[in-house]
């Protein structure tokens, strides 16, 4: 009978540990929807994920031209959802970046402003761009007026009665409770969209390029100031006007 040595037999063992525990390594899982970010990612990846998309934000906190350092952290919230080079940005998105260029308007020098945003991130994903604020924003989309001709399917106007749930007047007045029946929803109609269709230009503000391909916000007449309420316009370059 061949017996084994002590030193051999605990070199065999460790060996087979490592095999089994290597086996059990859980792997990265990829981002569904996006290209997972990695290592292998530089710049100039980074930049072609969202090379031809607009980005409709909103930004956390407001950014003034020379009083907001160069440094500061920047966020904002997509407010739509957005194609990108491997899938698609979720509405809601966290766009995180920061403040690379902030000079204030002086009697004898432009402001200027510059804002990179370099990631977004959502429940499911997140994603690596490189993106700037350009010198557009969406206003706001006109709110239809409410609809008050509709009335519920079955109701009956009491026009000389005395039911307080049937509208008596004449014209009808919305104010006024029609009938005790319910509509549940099914005749609303969905929310217009916050923003318009049609981007407009920033009043007073045009966008340079700066050396390194960078997209700085310039104004000779005013000193640039950003609002939370605002829909911007971030961007790998800047925009051509709309058609």
């Amino acid at each position: 009978m061949c017996k084994v040595k002590a030193p051999g037999l605990m070199i065999w063992i460790v060996l087979l540990g490592s095999v089994v525990l290597s086996g059990q390594t859980p792997k990265p899982q990829a981002i569904p929807g996006v290209a997972a970010s990695s290592s292998a990612h530089n710049d100039a990846s980074a930049a072609d994920i969202c090379a031809e998309c607009e980005l409709p934000m909103l930004l956390r906190q407001a950014v003034e031209a020379g009083k907001t350092p160069v440094g500061t952290k920047v966020e904002a919230r997509l407010v739509m959802a957005t194609m990108i080079k491997g899938g698609v940005l979720p509405r809601g998105a966290v766009l995180a970046g920061e403040v690379i260029e902030s000079v204030a308007k002086s009697h004898d020098s432009s402001s200027r402003l510059a804002i990179r945003m370099d990631s977004a991130q959502w429940k499911n994903g997140e994603a690596k761009f490189k993106v700037y604020l350009t010198a557009w924003y969406y206003p706001p989309a006109p709110v239809p007026p409410p609809n008050i001709s509709y009335v519920p399917q079955g109701d009956r106007r009491n026009w000389g009665g005395v039911d307080p749930t049937v509208d008596t007047t004449d014209p009808p007045n919305p104010a006024q409770r029609l009938s005790t029946h319910e509509d549940n929803g099914v005749n609303v109609a969905p929310p217009a969209s916050v923003i318009s269709g049609k981007r407009v230009a920033i009043k007073n503000v045009k966008a340079e390029s700066s050396a390194d391909g960078e997209l700085v916000l310039v104004s000779t007449r005013s000193n640039i100031k950003l609002n939370k309420v605002t829909t911007y316009i971030a961007a790998s370059k800047e925009l051509l006007p709309s058609k």
